[in-house]
């Protein structure tokens, strides 16, 4: 079990999850991810504005997934994306932006004002670094002055709703169209930011939109994706993704 990851917690459980699933063959891990916020619920005070802030943006909910490896197409399993590498990394000199404590009266927040100026300079880094050791042995092939840059546009993405500036800066760091980050703008508007929970309810999201508009994979008719999670360090999951048909 994973305690007080805060909301890159999704990330890691899933990483953690793949781990365990393609060592075991046939394997299944049953991933859930759980924040009930309403039980930090307290009075404002000035002295600890961070509290205030933390109670407002964030919401209680539940998601949960289930990882393995080989699906069973007999047993009536349909696999709706597939793991394809997983990483976390720690942005340097952030580690007080965003904390969260256990102490005698709960939990208490820290979210600095930075969080999302940070998490905007640093993103793109992380997402190359990512996307780059997921296609070493492509590139090592073709050489890697040949290997041709990743169009962002033409994946789909699965991000940590953190809050609507945070949003905003990947969005325009990033160069993604309006449409890129739907998903995770539908997500934060009916039941703002669950912590953990937050990327499963992004991905369902994504599943059930591509669902109803008939498109050919759950990545919003797209093969390939991202996963991104963010929280307290600023530690940052980043798990590239394969979309699988619906049908």
């Amino acid at each position: 079990m994973v305690y007080q990851a805060g909301c890159y917690g999704g990330g890691t459980a899933l990483r953690l999850a793949k781990d365990l699933a393609e060592n075991s063959p046939g394997a299944r891990v049953l991933v859930v991810c759980s924040e009930v916020i309403a039980l930090v619920l307290r009075g404002p005070s000035e002295s600890h504005v961070g509290n205030l802030v933390g109670q407002a943006i964030f919401g209680d909910a539940a998601g949960a997934v289930v990882v393995g490896s080989c699906p069973a197409a007999a047993a009536g399993e349909r696999a709706m994306f597939e793991i394809v590498s997983a990483s976390q990394e720690v942005v340097p000199g952030t580690r007080d932006a965003v904390v969260s404590e256990l102490r005698e009266e709960g939990i208490v927040f820290t979210l600095h004002r930075d969080v999302p100026r940070q998490i905007g300079d640093s993103i793109g880094r992380l997402v190359e670094r990512a996307l780059l050791a997921q296609q070493q042995p492509a590139n090592a092939a073709i050489g890697a002055a040949d290997a041709a840059a990743p169009d962002l546009n033409g994946m789909f993405w699965v991000v940590h709703a953190g809050g609507r500036e945070i949003l905003d800066r990947m969005e325009s760091k990033l160069g993604l169209g309006k449409e890129k980050l739907e998903a995770s703008r539908a997500v934060m508007a009916q039941y703002g930011n669950t912590r953990s929970s937050c990327v499963v309810l992004v991905m369902e999201e994504m599943r059930r939109r591509s669902e109803e508009r008939g498109l050919r994979t759950a990545g919003e008719g797209l093969d390939m994706g991202m996963l991104v999670g963010f929280g307290p360090g600023l530690t940052v999951e980043t798990i590239v993704l394969r979309a699988l048909p619906i049908n």
